[in-house]
């Protein structure tokens, strides 16, 4: 209800962070409730242990069971039990019967070319992009920040980029997402607008001492990532399997993706120096620019003018 409450002026009542402060007991009281759940498991393994190894193995215990009726009272079987007297014939009957749900469901899929209106500004990711969205999966980043962007008029306001002067997100931006990221759990803000939101430093001192940046922030830091290297060995081997999957590079850009790869992660670093003069920077090969990379592409392929969809009422989450 925080993030829902506007000022007279008509402009957001509460920060994010505002309303983290106010979860915070809650979480708090959540963490209690999973070390109660894990305990009582821990204490199930112990029960199972100790009633174990207090009973003693018969192998060849004698085993009784009362013979089957195998007869009606009035001596007629009901249809259904007809066929369950007939397991061949009962499991194709059922086979048919999913087949024919299934075929209803998927053919009018493959009729469509597809589901979703294109947008003409949304590319596929470069390479080093590919390799930062790896990385923000692999670390859980969307276990706590969406990237979905409702079209509420709080939502809207709160995420707006600073390219696309405020839209909700749109089916088209997807397309290139295997998986998509929406999420529904928001810890953390929406990032689906946070591209060029931030100069590149932000990100880089964010990931590194997140309080420092955001006052009050519970975000752990990731500092490993200033340490491990960007495999940029796998790096042509991502992109072909991702236009096997429909993404449209090209045999180029597979063959210059390691390349490609490098020179934006460069890029990165020489801004981080204009940027960050007086700290002494990790090497760009780092994934911590893989992952400043991905971060600074988020929304900013959609402009206002390209928008696909108009929120005209407010709707209900």
């Amino acid at each position: 209800m925080m993030w829902k409450e506007f000022n007279p002026d008509g402009t957001l009542k509460y920060s994010f962070m505002d309303t983290v402060m106010q979860i915070l007991p809650m979480y708090m009281l959540r963490a209690v409730g999973g070390s109660l759940y894990l305990t009582g498991v821990l204490v199930m393994i112990y029960n199972l242990v100790k009633t174990v190894a207090s009973g003693r193995l018969n192998a060849n215990e004698a085993a009784q069971h009362p013979a089957l009726n195998d007869s009606a009272p009035d001596g007629k079987y009901a249809w259904h039990r007809v066929l369950e007297r007939k397991p061949a014939l009962f499991t194709l009957l059922a086979a048919v019967a999913i087949l024919i749900g299934g075929i209803i469901e998927l053919v009018p899929t493959f009729l469509i070319k597809s589901n979703i209106d294109p947008i003409a500004a949304v590319k596929p990711y470069t390479p080093l992009e590919v390799h930062g969205r790896d990385i923000y999966i692999r670390e859980g980043c969307n276990a706590c920040h969406t990237q979905w962007v409702r079209p509420l008029t709080d939502e809207v306001i709160r995420y707006q980029g600073i390219l696309d002067k405020g839209i909700p997100s749109q089916a088209g931006e997807y397309v290139y997402d295997h998986t998509f990221l929406w999420g529904s759990k928001r810890t953390g803000p929406d990032l689906h607008r946070v591209g060029k939101k931030y100069p590149d430093s932000w990100h880089y001192r964010h990931m590194l001492a997140p309080a420092d940046v955001t006052t009050n922030s519970i975000m752990p830091s990731y500092s490993w990532l200033f340490e491990q290297q960007t495999d940029y060995g796998i790096t042509e081997t991502k992109i072909r399997a991702l236009s096997q999957l429909g993404v449209p590079y090209d045999e180029k850009a597979v063959a210059t993706a390691a390349k490609d790869a490098e020179k934006q992660a460069a890029e990165i670093h020489a801004n981080l120096k204009t940027q960050l003069p007086d700290m002494d920077l990790v090497p760009a090969d780092r994934e911590i620019m893989a992952l400043i990379a991905y971060l600074q592409r988020l929304g900013t392929d959609i402009k206002a003018t390209e928008k696909t969809y108009v929120p005209t009422t407010t709707v209900s989450q």
